[in-house]
């Protein structure tokens, strides 16, 4: 099994968290028509894809180590199931821990086919193991072989400032969270319009986790999913009529 250097292992998870807020943000910014910044940081990085990334790239080291010497065995296929599995498993810890840290639900695949508590399911599922394909097979040869040509001292140096720079990110984005949660919870002691407005300060997390819910607190994600719809549908109205005029 290849031994990686800790500098390459973490410029990879930042290379990859980044690639994988561009495939959200893409992806969320056509199905609504307009920019929406995905991800739980205000950054441009998904950490959840960087470790999902390292997970696919060390296990299919570790397939091709312990296949070696096995003839006959689709190495392609062994390696694909393989990733798809622990990065569905990554993906359930993921929201599992999300949820009980912060008394959210962040996503829901409740209603989707062969899922687990609406954390995962075999569509996405599926869709790992297509993105692990396409990673191992194409993207990250090249990407290894372009850290691998860098000096010593640009990867350290490049470690350093982008693990300094996620870390005040994550701190942040946390606080956004936490204060979001403390206007949520204190929302019976206040006018709705009070907590409206300053939700308001925090739209680009129910933009970015459209299925936001706070358990337990039917009443408030009923109101602020009305307000919402309600200012959505207020732009969209305004939209049309500068485009009909």
């Amino acid at each position: 099994m290849k031994n990686y250097v800790l500098t390459d292992l973490l410029l990879y998870f930042f290379i990859y968290s980044f690639a994988g807020w561009i495939l959200e943000t893409v992806y969320a910014s056509v199905r609504k028509k307009k920019f929406v910044n995905r991800g739980f940081l205000r950054g441009p990085f998904c950490p959840v894809y960087g470790f999902g990334s390292i997970i696919i790239i060390l296990s299919s080291a570790w397939v091709d180590n312990s296949l070696a010497a096995a003839p006959g065995i689709h190495f392609l296929a062994v390696k694909i199931l393989v990733a798809a599995i622990l990065a569905t498993v990554l993906e359930y810890f993921t929201g599992y821990a999300l949820e009980k840290l912060f008394g959210c639900k962040w996503w829901d695949y409740s209603e989707n086919f062969l899922n687990l508590q609406g954390k995962v399911c075999l569509k996405f599922s599926l869709l790992w193991g297509l993105l692990a394909y396409i990673l191992t097979e194409i993207i990250h040869p090249r990407v290894a072989g372009f850290i691998s040509s860098l000096p010593l001292f640009t990867k350290a140096a490049a470690t350093s400032i982008l693990a300094i720079y996620l870390v005040t990110d994550t701190v942040k984005s946390t606080g956004d969270i936490l204060n979001l949660i403390k206007i949520v919870l204190a929302y019976d002691k206040n006018p709705l319009e009070k907590t409206i407005a300053a939700i308001n300060r925090y739209k680009r997390i129910f933009s970015a986790f459209p299925q936001l819910y706070f358990i337990n607190l039917d009443k408030i994600n009923h109101e602020i999913r009305g307000y919402l719809h309600e200012k959505s549908e207020q732009i969209k109205t305004q939209i049309r009529k500068w485009h009909s005029g």
